[in-house]
């Protein structure tokens, strides 16, 4: 996950709609199973999930009042917390 990438996609959620980004991971998840990807492929298709994924948790964590910086470093604090265990 890069956090560059999870800020501009929140604004992106909040200049448009967050609709986009859940139709997005939707047709992104279909191209998954698509047995001739190669990995490296699948590599970069995984990551552009986590971070839209990323971005609409941040963007909920805003909705539910949180500041957007803050937001986003609770949201990277929890990744690298999984990340250590």
């Amino acid at each position: 996950m890069k956090l560059p990438v999870i800020k501009h996609l929140t604004q992106f959620i909040e200049d448009n709609d967050q609709d986009y980004l859940i139709e997005t991971i939707e047709v992104l998840e279909a191209l998954t199973e698509i047995p001739s990807l190669k990995d490296e492929e699948l590599d970069v298709i995984g990551e552009l999930i986590s971070n839209m994924y990323g971005a609409l948790e941040v963007n909920k964590m805003t909705r539910d009042g949180m500041e957007k910086k803050e937001a986003l470093n609770t949201f990277m604090q929890r990744v690298l917390g999984s990340i250590d265990k």
